[in-house]
């Protein structure tokens, strides 16, 4: 296998999530119907929206706010959803800054303008780097590019752009149906399965072992 270039998920790959946080935070706040919140969102396509940067976030706040009937202030309605960012371990960004100067590396996250800021204020505090991108030769967001993953354009814009070839690029994410869908472009994927960690698919010469799904 000649792998010479790598795209990275970000959430649960290089980033830690845990969804169940905005739930609790929400009911912290005293929303009693969070359930029917989320399938709200699900059903009118706010989230997808979003990421897609079909909508605005003050569009997907006023949603919110409208559907749990109260005035919570945008920042706090913020704070509950980007609760569930958790922390980039440190590990993590020294394989990362490793692996940059053996291979094209980029990152390819189906995310949010709200998570974005959130996640870039956080990885310039703890990291000193002005933004997540620049531990990359390039990052790539959803709400940014108007697609999503696992829409296969999306990855055929990133290896058009920067001329890599299909069969020598590896792409790591959590999602199956992400992989699936690169691979259908001929991009080797490595589904990154629940308690591994990308620190583990490389041997110390940053020759990438793991196995391909």
């Amino acid at each position: 296998m000649n792998i010479k270039n790598i795209i990275f998920d970000f959430g649960k790959v290089i980033v830690n999530i845990d969804w169940e946080r905005v739930s609790k935070e929400l009911k912290a706040r005293g929303v009693k119907n969070v359930d029917e919140l989320h399938d709200y969102l699900v059903e009118e396509n706010f989230y997808f929206d979003l990421e897609t940067g079909e909508i605005s976030p003050q569009t997907f706040r006023d949603a919110i706010r409208m559907f749990i009937g109260d005035h919570t202030p945008d920042h706090e309605i913020d704070a509950a959803w980007n609760s569930m960012i958790l922390d980039i371990p440190e590990q993590r960004v020294k394989l990362l800054e490793k692996l940059k100067n053996k291979y094209r590396t980029f990152l390819l996250s189906n995310t949010n303008q709200i998570h974005f800021q959130h996640y870039n204020t956080y990885f310039a505090s703890h990291y000193g780097y002005e933004n997540l991108a620049d531990i990359f030769e390039e990052a790539y967001f959803s709400h940014e590019m108007r697609l999503r993953k696992p829409d296969p354009e999306i990855y055929r814009v990133v290896l058009e752009k920067h001329g890599l070839k299909a069969g020598e690029t590896l792409f790591i994410d959590d999602m199956v149906e992400n992989i699936r869908s690169a691979g259908e472009l001929g991009i080797v994927g490595h589904h990154l399965k629940e308690g591994q960690d990308i620190i583990d698919l490389f041997d110390k010469d940053l020759v990438y072992t793991g196995i391909t799904d």
